[in-house]
């Protein structure tokens, strides 16, 4: 982002990205509780917390992988082993009610989970180290992986732990699903679940966060 602040404390509508993103989970009917992984040094977390709902709040760590499974050792007692649990992206501060609904009602009955996803559009390239075209890749059976993510408390857990005891940092929760032998499902998502990651995606949040509070 070029910033001096983490994207997630960025200011979007006069509001940190990472209180839009907890709000959207905090405010669904269907959720029981927010977990928020911070890292143990970050500075900036204590003058955004007292704005935000209850939350239950743990140590981050090095990697995503590290952050997801101290939260859930952080709700161990409480969550039982068939229990849903979403992990999402702070920086994606638009997901819709409507995305995580959709996401629990379909995958309700799942024995292991699923996650958010958007059908890949564009052409694909892959190219060599030195920048040149090598092939067109087919992207008829290609999606952009998004979050949430959602899976079982025990299911999530152990693949976690397995990936971590084999030296494998994955990089979301279903590539840890996939090694440990599950069977992850897609849901299609929609296309402003937009993860901020450049400085013109500030602006391009921004409208459809105004969208979305014009339609409610």
């Amino acid at each position: 982002m070029g910033a001096i602040l983490p994207k997630q404390y960025l200011q979007l509508l006069g509001r940190a990205i990472i209180e839009h993103t907890i709000e959207r989970f905090a405010q669904h009917p269907r959720i029981a509780g927010v977990v928020v992984a911070v890292a143990v040094d970050d500075a900036h977390w204590p003058s955004i917390r007292p704005k935000l709902p209850p939350l239950r709040v743990t140590t981050g760590g090095a990697e995503r992988c590290h952050s997801v499974l101290n939260a859930l050792h952080a709700i161990a007692e409480d969550a039982a082993p068939a229990d849903w649990v979403l992990v999402h992206d702070a920086a994606r501060p638009c997901v819709h009610h409507d995305d995580i609904g959709r996401l629990i009602d379909e995958l309700g009955d799942d024995p292991c989970g699923g996650i958010l996803c958007m059908s890949v559009r564009d052409t694909l390239k892959r190219c060599s180290p030195a920048g040149v075209i090598e092939e067109t890749v087919d992207r008829t059976r290609l999606w952009h992986a998004l979050t949430p993510q959602m899976f079982r408390f025990s299911v999530l857990r152990h693949a976690l732990e397995l990936a971590l005891a084999n030296g494998i940092l994955v990089t979301d929760e279903a590539q840890a699903i996939e090694l440990a032998g599950g069977t992850v499902r897609i849901v299609e998502g929609r296309n402003d679940n937009l993860k901020i990651t450049r400085p013109e995606d500030l602006a391009l949040a921004e409208l459809f966060l105004r969208a979305q509070q014009k339609v409610h």
